[in-house]
């Protein structure tokens, strides 16, 4: 499993892995509370590892952010706090370099119940996955992998 295979869907709570393809759409299981549902083409469903947060000089992925906070709280879990300046305090000593003006504190609160979640739910390993992606292996004269069904004969 990897961070792809983890959702978000607007309107409802938690997070979501990848169960299936169903006709309407795909269908889900909670994290955290293992029920299954349809989510429909219509619902507006986000994949973590499609999220990125606005920076001053641009955008930082979700799961350099999930990696951070897990270095900061050493995998234990983030603060359970709902008070906004301790929420934006704890933020920036994580990414100093977000944007203030386009990162909103709901936005925050959700980043630290995601990471809350994955961690509660010993799921904090997918931050890791995302690092195995598959690269083409180099041959030993230094060129990538040909195909040989591309040769031409002479």
């Amino acid at each position: 499993m990897t961070l792809k295979d983890i959702y978000t869907i607007a309107g409802y709570p938690g997070l979501f892995k990848y169960v299936a393809q169903g006709r309407n759409g795909i269908i889900v299981e909670g994290i955290e509370d293992k029920k299954r549902m349809n989510a429909f083409a219509t619902m507006k469903v986000s994949s973590l590892g499609d999220i990125s947060v606005f920076t001053q000089t641009g955008e930082i992925p979700l799961i350099d952010i999930l990696k951070r906070i897990r270095e900061k709280e050493n995998a234990n879990p983030g603060p359970e706090s709902k008070d906004p300046k301790v929420l934006q305090v704890y933020f920036e000593s994580v990414l100093p370099e977000y944007d203030k003006e386009r990162v909103h504190l709901s936005d925050i609160k959700k980043i630290v119940s995601w990471y809350n979640i994955l961690q509660k739910n010993n799921l904090l390993s997918v931050l890791d996955e995302e690092e195995k992606v598959d690269v083409p292996e180099e041959k030993e004269d230094g060129k990538g992998e040909e195909n040989p069904a591309k040769e031409e004969k002479s």
